[in-house]
């Protein structure tokens, strides 16, 4: 499932090229991805309506669109789910077998495509509601960390997985943020001290942020029409020196030496999800 730095890179490659289109048509070819919204409802508000800004919020994308004749804007809210994908293609090429929704705008056309239709493209705004501050801003502190952990007994990699803690980060990422920071993943949320919260809060920022510098020096396969994505989810530059998965720490390296101490790195299994941790490295 991509997570913050993925949609922040898919933001960023998306809001120039959609800024200023106008939706003409809109195709929704799997209901279930709009709802609550109606198929029928999606169309009409789109309809004319001009794309005016696009941001990301945790890990979903947020359209911000202005109807033809008025002033009033409206979102749309977007999200990838498991495997799904946005992009913009010639109005001319065939659109792809799991197309979920289609956009009309007149040359080209903005693409969902998600063949296991977990996603959401929807008039929906009421996930952001529930979503904890962003990582990469300011609100986001360690004092602010240690409160949404310390009532917690859960975890702290499972608490970090909860996204009314801290918007975005996923399994990637928090299992690469308590490797920096030297937490085991084990240790009950509210145990935290205050330097540890204060070295995670730090490792979460580092580790979210290189991945985006590293996404977006990347030639992205946005339209997926290789199979070849690598870890990155839209893809990774062919024949590049450092794959992205070399830069990770721990996180699928389960059985190899951490390359900061030598120990064997291992996986466990945490609510459903596989966590990759250094027991050298982190004790604690």
């Amino acid at each position: 499932m991509p997570e913050l730095p993925e949609v922040e890179v898919l933001v960023r490659h998306l809001e120039p090229l959609l800024v200023g289109q106008r939706v003409r048509q809109t195709e929704v070819r799997r209901a279930k991805v709009v709802q609550p919204s109606s198929a029928a409802g999606l169309a009409s508000v789109l309809r004319g309506a001009r794309f005016t800004a696009l941001r990301r919020r945790g890990k979903y994308l947020v359209f911000t669109l202005r109807p033809h004749g008025s002033r009033q804007e409206f979102a749309l809210l977007g999200h990838l789910g498991m495997t799904g994908r946005m992009y913009l293609q010639p109005a001319r090429e065939p659109l792809p077998k799991h197309a979920a929704v289609v956009l009309d705008l007149g040359r080209s056309r903005f693409v969902f495509e998600d063949p296991r239709y977990f996603g959401r493209l929807t008039l929906d705004l009421t996930p952001l509601a529930r979503l904890g501050p962003e990582p990469l801003d300011g609100e986001f502190t360690a004092a602010v960390l240690g409160h949404a952990l310390d009532r917690s007994r859960q975890a702290v990699k499972v608490k970090l997985l909860d996204q009314s803690v801290v918007a975005g980060v996923g399994n990637i990422y928090a299992s690469e943020a308590l490797f920096r920071a030297g937490i085991s993943p084990r240790l009950a949320a509210r145990r935290l001290k205050p330097a540890q919260c204060a070295r995670l809060c730090e490792a979460i920022r580092e580790v979210l942020a290189e991945a985006i510098a590293f996404g977006s020096t990347v030639p992205l396969n946005w339209a997926g029409r290789t199979s070849g994505d690598g870890l990155f989810y839209y893809g990774r530059a062919e024949g590049a020196a450092d794959y992205y998965e070399e830069r990770l720490e721990v996180y699928d390296r389960a059985g190899q030496p951490c390359r900061r101490c030598g120990a064997t790195v291992r996986r466990l299994v945490q609510a459903a999800r596989s966590t990759f941790y250094c027991p050298g490295c982190q004790r604690s």
